[in-house]
């Protein structure tokens, strides 16, 4: 545990040790951390939460509500429950281990009132040149978007949030395989820079939402020119601001 370097989110209030030839939580899971609108006494489940970045960087945002992360491999999931412990959130955060491809109801769980996820972007090993092996598992998708899709319909509650960040290339895909349990969209492009595409959105959904879809502001990252991030990036990647809903 000592030999794993330590990195610190918003602005060092959140420890979180992290394995250098692995998946390393970064600029995604900070953005989803701060998407998370979870209430007081909320349940929140992260699916897929690796070490913990996003998990516990909502949890320091939301400190009212209480956390589950769910990770398939077991030395990562060890390495969360470290990260727990190191920022003393033991009594609200917990790191089960379990896979979206096996049936939510075999955790053994109630339905959450908010779930959230970063899934893997690729789910065709064609798509791209293939990842480290310490990475395949954050790249691929064994059972496709589908399969973190469904898991996630099925571990929230009626009326409760679903909330997502991926390619924006995936958009249509998301809103299709959500749609049919779930409404009420909300979509939140994110720019590297303000005049090239997206290349991410968050997506936010209710289980049983009717409302119309609403696409929001975008997040801009980076300037062209002079500081590293923009002014609203800078905050929350600070935790000084969040990413509303509306």
């Amino acid at each position: 545990m000592d030999a794993t370097p330590e990195d610190r989110l918003l602005d060092g209030r959140v420890r979180l040790r992290q394995a250098p030839e692995g998946y390393r939580a970064g600029m995604d899971a900070a953005l989803l951390a701060a998407a998370c609108d979870a209430p007081d006494g909320a349940r929140v489940l992260e699916t897929g939460c690796g070490v913990g970045g996003a998990l516990l960087a909502a949890a320091a945002r939301r400190p009212g509500a209480l956390f589950v992360g769910l990770e398939r491999d077991p030395a990562t999931a060890a390495l969360a429950r470290e990260n727990v412990a190191l920022n003393d959130m033991a009594a609200r955060v917990e790191i089960l281990e379990g896979d979206v491809a096996l049936p939510f109801k075999s955790l053994g769980l109630a339905p959450f009132d908010v779930v959230m996820a970063n899934p893997p972007y690729f789910d065709d090993p064609k798509a791209l040149r293939a990842p480290a092996p310490a990475k395949q598992g954050a790249w691929m998708a064994d059972g496709g978007l589908q399969a973190w899709t469904s898991f996630l319909l099925k571990a929230v509650r009626e009326g409760g949030a679903i909330t997502l960040i991926h390619r924006a290339d995936r958009l249509a895909d998301i809103l299709s395989l959500l749609a049919p349990k779930a409404g009420s969209f909300q979509v939140r492009p994110i720019h590297a820079h303000a005049d090239a595409p997206a290349k991410r959105v968050l997506v936010r959904a209710l289980k049983t939402g009717k409302a119309p879809l609403q696409l929001l502001p975008p997040l801009v990252l980076h300037p062209r020119e002079g500081a590293k991030h923009t002014a609203e990036a800078e905050a929350i990647l600070r935790g000084t601001a969040r990413l509303e809903w509306l």
